[in-house]
């Protein structure tokens, strides 16, 4: 089971009410780590302290919908698509008085850190992503697969119809336990570890985001305002930034091969495998290649 983390810290910023974990010296270099799904923080338990006792500032927010964030208005669209995750990435930096930070995340969190890095490379010194390039687009969400890469996304398919909101709201701990073991088959969670991850899918406004957020990317309305930003990554921009991309040997989601994504990364840029049965909750899984990702683009 990995190390716990000390009392989270909330703040104002944008439209919600951000919960997150802070550790190590504040006026360290900033890095901000960011979860996916069904994700919390404490993908980065581990980590965290290897980064904190290197010298860094390492924020690790709860995404919108997750754990202790909150709306700050009932009447906000609980709205997940890629654009607004990522707007949520750099209020929080306004709010925290960070102008530039190290991201690093998976799954969503690498979707948000790829488009922070993507759209507002001046935020961001390097990037650490786990599956590399993650940007989409509703018009890539509508190009039919071959039938064994559709099979892998059943519950995106699922959580298009009433009965899969219903189903995720009525089980979601047991639909989230069943993604981590098709995710990282090799992953020998215990029960602590996965409960005490599983509480931040107790947030009120959980299963709008998430249920959002997939149905989005098959073609659901999301919000005017950043049809813009969403245009913008329609686009696929390449990302600048000096980048590590990661991915483990074990990883049972939907993920790309390294050679389709590796023309993004413009800048410096390196892939690294992690062997021993790793999955796609890699900063769990493996977190000390992953904190030494983080150190080494640091350097780049």
């Amino acid at each position: 089971m990995s190390t716990s983390f000390g009392a989270l810290k909330q703040v104002e910023a944008g439209a919600l009410s951000v919960g997150y974990a802070e550790a190590g010296p504040a006026d360290g270099p900033a890095v901000l780590l960011l979860h996916g799904w069904p994700y919390d923080i404490h993908s980065y338990a581990e980590a965290t302290p290897v980064l904190a006792s290197a010298g860094y500032r390492v924020i690790v927010p709860f995404t919108r919908g997750y754990g202790t964030t909150r709306f700050l208005s009932d009447d906000t669209v609980r709205n997940g698509q890629q654009a607004v995750l990522a707007v949520d990435v750099i209020a929080l930096m306004d709010a925290l008085g960070i102008d530039r930070a190290i991201l690093g995340g998976f799954d969503w969190g690498g979707r948000s850190a790829d488009i922070v890095a993507a759209l507002w490379p001046d935020r961001c010194q390097a990037l650490v992503s786990v599956s590399g390039y993650l940007i989409g687009s509703q018009a890539a969400g509508q190009v039919p697969l071959p039938p064994a890469a559709e099979h892998t996304w059943w519950y995106q398919y699922y959580f298009a119809t009433d009965r899969g909101r219903a189903g995720y709201d009525k089980y979601r701990r047991e639909f989230s336990r069943l993604i981590w073991q098709l995710a990282s088959p090799e992953w020998a969670f215990d029960d602590a570890t996965f409960a005490r991850t599983a509480a931040a899918f107790d947030n009120p406004d959980h299963v709008a985001i998430v249920i959002h957020n997939y149905r989005w990317r098959l073609g659901a309305a999301g919000e005017p305002h950043y049809d813009d930003l969403e245009r913008r990554l329609a686009a696929f921009p390449a990302i600048a930034v000096p980048a590590i991309t990661l991915e483990g040997d074990a990883n049972g989601a939907p993920h790309a091969e390294a050679g389709v994504y590796a023309s993004k990364f413009t800048g410096k840029y390196e892939h690294r495998v992690i062997e021993g049965g790793i999955g796609h909750n890699l900063p769990q899984e493996a977190p000390q290649a992953f904190a030494q990702a983080v150190i080494d683009v640091d350097g780049y």
